[in-house]
This record gives structure tokens, C-alpha cells and sequence, in this order.
């Protein structure tokens, strides 16, 4: 295919942390996406779903299979070396993901990427934003099944994030990740955990400059008492 035939796309150069490849990976030019509204746990919809930047997120090595976010670290220790080169790459049957991506295909990289996730034993920071973008992409494609299957396995990861600390460094602060626990909460139906970190929120509003997030959680906490007192009637 020519370059014209997608001109919403471009190529971004990569070299591969497992097999040291050099290979180029689809990417979404920004001019292209168009938001219509966000979700209250920050899943953006696009009018256009051929240009969901969530289809190109993760990037596959067409040599060796190893599949990666940008937030997963550079650094690999021989033991995870090891594990991705026996798990991964010697089954690995070659496969170009630098086309421009079906949902199944998009689909198929993110699970490819989990995958190694444990693997590598990346931080649980990483996998928890797999997990959610995953969630995302079944979310706009109507499989609430899935969603909430996903959106679940994000929630038990940023808890251990949160725990570990390991989102020290990234894009998640204090708030965010304490947000976004109670609002993944809420979406699974963990009623008493999202009330007990949206008020964590509430309770140290003062001490953060995150204005945003603290409307939103309390935003959230008042949705859920008088969602209590309708059902109570």
C-alpha cells in the first residue's frame, strides 16, 4: 500500500528491547482525531473510530512477537530476557502490525502485550493502563461483557500500583490513580471502595493543585448518594 492510500497515519522508527530490531510502527497523526466527549473515567469518543489512537498504542516487534506501551521500561533483566525469548518469541509466527489496524487486530496487540507485561514483571502501573485502554476499545465497540472484565483487572492493578507506589515517575499522580481507583470501583460495582477513595480525594482537597479531579470525584460521591437514597425509596 502507498503512504497516501493512509494518509491519517504515519511511521514512527522502533527498535525492538527484545531482539534489538529495527522496524516502523503505525501511529495516528493528531491533526486526524476529533473528540466528541469524554467518560467520567477519562475514555475519550472519537467521531471517527478509524482514527482511535487507541488502535495503534502498542507496538509489536514483526521479528520476535515482544509487544509494548511507551510506558513499559527500557530496561530488561536476563531472567525476563529469558521468559519473553521462550514464551514469546520462539513461538512466535511473523506478523506485520504496521498496517493500519482492525479492532480484532488492535484487540489482539493489547492482549499480546499483557502478556509480556507479566512476563517482563512490569510495573503494575503499566499494566493497569493496558488493562483500561483495553477496556476502552470493547467499550466502544459494545461488548459490555468484556469491558467490565477488563475494566476489573485495571481496577486490581492500580490498587497495587497505589500500593507499590510503582506509578512514581509516570503520568498517574496522588490523585489521579486515587480517582481512578474509585471510579473503575463504581464501574464494577464496588460501591464501598468508591466511596472510600473518592472521599480520600475530598478529604485532602486542600493539599492538591488538581482542582480537576477533585470536582470530578465529588462529582462522582454525590451521583452515588443519590443514586442510595432513589433506591432506598
Amino acid at each position: 500500500m502507498r503512504k497516501l492510500d493512509f494518509p491519517h497515519l504515519y511511521d514512527k522508527n522502533t527498535t525492538c528491547t527484545l531482539c534489538r530490531a529495527h522496524f516502523t510502527t503505525k501511529k495516528l497523526r493528531s491533526s486526524f482525531i476529533r473528540i466528541d466527549y469524554s467518560d467520567s473515567d477519562f475514555y475519550s469518543h472519537y467521531r471517527s473510530e478509524t482514527n482511535n489512537p487507541l488502535l495503534y498504542y502498542v507496538t509489536v516487534c514483526p521479528e520476535c512477537g515482544y509487544s509494548f506501551s511507551e510506558e513499559f521500561s527500557d530496561q530488561m533483566s536476563p531472567s525476563s530476557r529469558r521468559r519473553l525469548t521462550d514464551h514469546v518469541s520462539k513461538r512466535w509466527t511473523k506478523r506485520n502490525f504496521s498496517v493500519q489496524r482492525s479492532m480484532d487486530m488492535a484487540v489482539s496487540s493489547y492482549k499480546l502485550a499483557l502478556y509480556c507485561a507479566e512476563l517482563k514483571l512490569e510495573k503494575h502501573a503499566s499494566k493497569a493502563g493496558l488493562n483500561h485502554r483495553l477496556a476502552w476499545l470493547y467499550r466502544s465497540a459494545g461488548d459490555h461483557e468484556q469491558e467490565h472484565r477488563f475494566l476489573d483487572q485495571s481496577l486490581n492493578e492500580y490498587i497495587l500500583s497505589y500500593m507499590n507506589e510503582d506509578y512514581e515517575g509516570s503520568k498517574l499522580t496522588d490523585m489521579r490513580i486515587l480517582y481512578l481507583i474509585g471510579e473503575l470501583s463504581r464501574r464494577t460495582g464496588k460501591e464501598k471502595q468508591a466511596i472510600r477513595y473518592f472521599s480520600r480525594i475530598i478529604e485532602h482537597q486542600h493539599r492538591s493543585p488538581e482542582k480537576g479531579i477533585i470536582e470530578m470525584a465529588k462529582d462522582r460521591w454525590q451521583e452515588m448518594r443519590a443514586e442510595k437514597a432513589l433506591s432506598a425509596q
